[in-house]
């Protein structure tokens, strides 16, 4: 093994040093999560094919009623991940998580809602369920790593494991994963990382997987009706009251019905009728003002993040060029970062950005690797 680089901590060293081992000394025991659809099903069959010892999880996660099942593991999901485990001969285990995802992410979501931001759930899942819980539970279970079927890569360079991005650009889940720390990444198997979605396909194809023409889920798991709104409403939790619009001067022009019911950018839906389209440029907590103006009010070019999840353990050297991604689907912008004393992060962009909207993250790449990401503070 290559000498532990100077900047990794030492129980994180010592980690490292310990799957070395392991990972030489036998073929590693793997337990892959699905979800019934074709990408785990695919990471399943291959890690299969590549002779390592697999069994299957299925976290089974908190919906609002029986009738609107959440939708990555609805019966028919269930059905269709035991049946492609069946298909492969390998073990299928249910696991009841639901006060624990309720706890950890819808809680999460609507008391940041509460507070008139916007989050970004699967984040928040990711760091307590996938790579808390789940990696913890499938360790006692015997597995030596967890893999799952995301778009992106994982590279062991100069003694730590470095996040990149996946092969397919379009696919590319980096930005969620960017909660992962060295920990996790030494225990963590992306079979799809060198894929193309088109490429999985034919994968499942060829192995006459069930799952093969099953399209995409992209929607809140746990929202019934797509309607993030109504699910707001009929949480038990005090949302923002109605309040003022106002204009870049500072002059009433009308009211809102809650803050929790807008995001930065949004243009439909405000409740105005003007001669020209006017847009959501903030969202003011403290006063529960909401304010709006033209597109080209829109733009920024400079705010602050949360204390960072570095995955290296530290931030990158400031000679390595930046570029940020604000959201999930967001372009990326050239970026240079202040570390501030508390660990946050003042972002100053090359070009102004729309959109950035406090409780999303923002996420920096130097070229295929994700060095890490922070969540946009108000």
């Amino acid at each position: 093994m290559r000498r532990t680089s100077s900047f990794i901590f030492r129980p994180e060293a010592e980690l490292l040093r310990r799957v070395y081992i392991e990972m030489t000394s036998a073929k590693p025991r793997v337990a892959i999560a699905m979800s019934g659809g074709v990408d785990s099903s695919v990471a399943a069959a291959l890690l299969v094919e590549q002779g390592y010892d697999v069994f299957a999880v299925m976290l089974r996660l908190w919906s609002t009623k029986p009738e609107f099942p959440n939708r990555c593991c609805t019966p028919k999901d269930a059905a269709s991940a035991q049946s492609v485990a069946s298909l492969l001969e390998i073990p299928f285990h249910k696991l009841d998580t639901k006060s624990l995802f309720k706890a950890n992410v819808v809680d999460a979501f609507t008391n940041a809602y509460a507070r008139g931001i916007t989050p970004n759930p699967c984040l928040i899942c990711n760091r307590k369920m996938r790579w808390g819980y789940l990696l913890n539970k499938v360790r006692e279970m015997g597995a030596t790593h967890l893999a799952t079927g995301h778009y992106a890569r994982i590279e062991r360079f100069d003694g730590q494991f470095r996040l990149l991005r996946g092969k397919d650009r379009s696919k590319d889940q980096s930005y969620v994963l960017s909660v992962l720390r060295q920990s996790d990444l030494a225990r963590t198997i992306f079979p799809l990382g060198e894929l193309r979605k088109r490429e999985v396909r034919q994968h499942a194809r060829r192995l006459n997987l069930p799952v093969a023409e099953k399209p995409d889920s992209q929607d809140l798991c746990f929202v019934p009706g797509c309607d993030y709104r109504e699910f707001l409403r009929q949480q038990d939790i005090p949302m923002p009251p109605s309040g003022p619009i106002v204009d870049l001067n500072g002059t009433q022009i009308g009211t809102h019905d809650g803050l929790s019911n807008y995001t930065i950018g949004q243009r439909r839906g405000i409740g105005l009728s003007t001669p020209q389209a006017l847009y959501v440029i903030e969202k003011q907590i403290a006063s529960n003002t909401l304010v709006v103006g033209s597109r080209s009010s829109l733009g920024r070019k400079a705010f602050t993040t949360e204390p960072v999840n570095w995955i290296a353990g530290r931030p990158p050297d400031p000679s390595i060029p930046l570029v940020v991604r604000i959201r999930y689907k967001a372009a990326e912008t050239p970026a240079t970062i202040k570390i501030r004393d508390d660990m946050s992060v003042e972002v100053h962009l090359k070009d102004s950005v729309p959109d950035v909207t406090p409780g999303q993250s923002a996420v920096f790449y130097s070229g295929e690797i994700c060095f890490g990401g922070g969540v946009i503070r108000e």
